[in-house]
């Protein structure tokens, strides 16, 4: 299911690295998946029950690794 957030609150809401990068839904695989992605360093946080959990703990890092 992709994430539905309303688009003002994903305009406002930024990656917690400190590169403060904004975010956006899915992943770079799966534009449906129920994360969203920092266009920065590339790490995916999950969105449960429509609630970005925007902590650098639960973060998936990319694939790859962390950029930057």
């Amino acid at each position: 299911m992709a994430v539905q957030l309303d688009p003002q609150l994903l305009e406002i809401l930024r990656c917690p690295s400190p590169d403060h990068a904004p975010l956006r839904p899915g992943t770079p695989d799966d534009a449906d998946a129920d994360m969203l992605t920092c266009t920065e360093c590339g790490r995916g946080y999950p969105v449960q029950d429509g609630i970005p959990v925007l902590l650098l703990d639960e973060a998936v890092p990319p694939p790859g690794g962390l950029a930057g």
